[in-house]
C-alpha cells in the first residue's frame, strides 16, 4: 500500500477517475491543432496552438517541475535542455533570429508536451482524447474527398477570406492515381496522413472491449479511408507496420519473446541486405517505400547529403543556414524529421532530443501493466501506434501544429510509466484459487489509485444439491461452476489482440 507522503501531493480519487471527461483544456487544445488560422499579435505571427500554449507554458511548467503532475521523468530535462542547445545553435548560426524561432519552437514543443503531462493521467481521459481525435478524423473526411476531386483546400480557403486572419499555404502537389493529395487543414498532406495514421492502432487495439465491433471497425476503415487520402507513403506504410505488429502479436501470443524474436528477425534482414546487396539497406528499403523510383531515389540523395552536412557541422550544426548539396539538388526540404534536427542543431541537440524521446517510448514498453487489462491493452495500442509514428518521423519534417501535437501525443502516455499493478497478474489470475482472489488495482507510484476492481464481494449463487456436494470441505465453489467473470466486456488475458 501507497504511505500517506507517497500519495500527497497529486491526489487521484476514484470519483474524479470515474469520470470519462477530457479535461477543457486538451478539448480546446485539440480543437486548435486542426483549425488552420493564423493571425499577427504586432510583429509575431501566431496561430491558435501558440497563442494558447503562450498562456498555458508558465503555470503549467511550474506546476510540472514543482511536482504536481506527477514524478518528473529524465526526458522533461532531456526536452528542456534540447531547446537550450537549439537556442545556442541559432545565436552562433542565425543570432538575429534565435528569438522568433526558438520562441515559436518551444512554446508549441513544450507546451504541447507538458499540457499532455498535466492533464492526461489516466485511462479514461487517454481514451477520451483518442475518441476526440476519431471523431475529428471522420469529420474531416468529406473535406478530404473534396480536395482529392478538386484540389481545394476548402478550409484554408475560407479561413483566408475572414478579414484579420491568415491560413496556411495551398499546396499543390502533382496527382497520384487520378487523385490529388489532400492536406485538408494541415502545412502538407503528409501531415493529414501522419494525423490519421497514429489513429489506426488506437482504435483497432485500443478500442477493443470498449466499443462493439462493428463500431471499431467502421471506424477503423473511416481512418484508413483518411491516410490513403493524403496519398503519402509515409502515411500509408506505418499502418502496414501497424497492421504487422497485430499480426505477429496475434500469432504468437503465447510466445514471451516474441518481441525480442522480431527484433533479431529485423537485424538478421538488415545485415543480410547489406551484405547481398550492391545498395545500403536504407537505399533498398526506400525503393520499396515510395510511390516512385525518383522519389527513392531523391530520398537517399538527401539522406547521403544530409548526413555530411551533420558530420561537418558537428556540434552547433547548421542552425537556419541552407545545406550544402549538389547545385543540381534545387529543392532545400529535407524529408526526414530526425535527420533535419541533426542538421540544424547538431549532434548534441539531436541526441538531447532523441534520448527524451525513446526513453519515455521504453520505460513504457518495460512498464509493469499486466494487473490491469484496460491499461495493457492501452499500452499496447499506444506502443503500436508510436513505432508506426517513430517510423514516419523518418520520411516527413513537422512543423507547426503537427509538431507541437506529435509532443502532446508523446506526452500522453507518460503516466503508463508509473502504473504499478497490484495483486495478481492479468496472465496468473486463471490459475489462482478462487477463494484467494484479490482485486486488480492499478496505481501510479507516488500517486493514489487510479483504477480498482471490488471483487471481493462474490454474487450469491442459488444452491442445488450438486453446489451443496462440491462446497462440502471448501469455501468456494470450483471455478468450472463459478456464474460470473473476472473480465467483464470481453477482457479476457487469454484472447488479446
Amino acid at each position: 500500500m501507497a504511505t500517506a507522503d507517497q500519495i500527497a501531493p497529486q491526489s487521484f480519487s476514484a470519483a474524479n477517475q470515474s469520470k470519462r471527461v477530457l479535461p477543457l483544456p486538451v478539448l480546446f487544445y485539440l480543437i486548435m491543432v486542426v483549425v488552420p488560422f493564423q493571425f499577427y499579435a504586432g510583429p509575431v505571427l501566431l496561430n491558435g496552438v501558440r497563442a494558447f500554449l503562450l498562456v498555458m507554458i508558465v503555470p503549467l511548467t511550474i506546476n510540472l517541475m514543482s511536482g504536481k503532475y506527477g514524478r518528473l521523468v529524465f526526458a522533461d530535462f532531456l526536452f528542456f535542455l534540447h531547446m537550450g542547445w537549439a537556442a545556442v545553435a541559432l545565436q552562433v548560426n542565425n543570432p538575429d533570429r534565435t528569438v522568433q524561432f526558438i520562441g515559436s519552437n518551444a512554446v508549441e514543443f513544450l507546451g504541447g508536451y507538458i499540457l499532455a503531462r498535466a492533464y492526461v493521467r489516466s485511462p479514461q481521459v487517454l481514451m477520451a482524447v483518442w475518441k476526440v481525435l476519431f471523431v475529428i478524423i471522420i469529420l474531416t473526411l468529406p473535406l478530404a474527398l473534396f480536395e482529392a476531386k478538386t484540389a481545394r483546400p476548402i478550409a484554408i480557403e475560407m479561413i483566408a477570406k475572414l478579414p484579420g486572419l491568415f491560413s496556411l499555404e495551398n499546396i499543390v502537389m502533382e496527382s497520384r492515381m487520378g487523385l490529388d493529395r489532400a492536406q485538408v487543414v494541415f502545412a502538407h498532406p503528409i501531415h493529414y496522413g501522419l494525423f490519421c495514421s497514429v489513429a489506426f492502432a488506437l482504435c483497432v487495439v485500443g478500442m477493443k472491449g470498449e466499443w462493439g465491433n462493428f463500431r471499431r471497425y467502421l471506424t477503423t476503415g473511416l481512418i484508413c479511408a483518411g491516410v490513403f487520402l493524403s496519398l503519402s507513403s509515409g502515411a500509408l506504410l506505418p499502418v502496414a507496420l501497424q497492421i504487422g505488429l497485430i499480426i505477429w502479436a496475434a500469432m504468437f501470443n503465447k510466445l514471451k519473446s516474441r518481441w525480442m524474436l522480431l527484433l533479431s528477425l529485423i537485424v538478421l534482414a538488415y545485415i543480410t541486405i547489406d551484405l547481398l546487396s550492391n545498395r545500403t539497406p536504407i537505399r533498398v528499403f526506400m525503393s520499396y517505400a515510395t510511390f516512385s523510383p525518383h522519389n527513392a531515389y531523391w530520398r537517399g540523395l538527401i539522406f547521403e547529403h544530409g548526413i555530411q552536412n551533420v558530420w561537418d557541422n558537428p556540434v552547433f550544426g547548421l542552425g537556419l543556414n541552407d545545406w550544402k548539396r549538389p547545385g543540381w539538388m534545387h529543392a532545400s526540404t529535407v524529408d526526414n524529421f530526425w535527420l533535419l534536427i541533426a542538421m540544424q542543431f547538431g549532434i548534441p541537440g539531436f541526441i538531447l532530443l532523441v534520448l527524451g524521446f525513446f526513453e519515455i517510448i521504453l520505460r513504457i514498453a518495460f512498464a509493469k501493466v499486466d494487473a490491469d487489462p484496460l491499461t495493457w491493452r492501452l499500452r499496447r495500442a499506444y506502443m503500436f501506434s508510436f513505432i508506426g509514428m517513430t517510423f514516419t518521423l523518418s520520411t516527413v519534417h513537422v512543423w507547426t501544429n503537427i509538431y507541437s501535437w506529435t509532443f502532446f501525443m508523446l506526452g500522453s502516455g507518460v503516466w503508463f510509466i508509473f502504473t504499478k499493478p497490484e495483486g495478481p497478474s492479468a496472465t496468473d489470475e486463471a490459475e489462482e484459487a478462487p477463494g484467494r482472489r484479490r482485486p486488480a488495482v492499478t496505481r501510479i507510484r507516488g500517486d493514489a489509485p487510479v483504477l480498482a476492481r471490488d471483487l471481493t464481494v462474490e454474487p450469491k449463487v442459488k444452491e442445488t444439491s450438486k453446489t451443496r456436494r462440491i462446497n462440502t470441505g471448501s469455501q468456494s465453489p470450483r471455478r468450472d461452476h463459478m456464474p460470473y467473470t473476472r473480465f467483464p466486456n470481453g477482457h479476457d488475458p487469454k484472447k488479446r489482440c
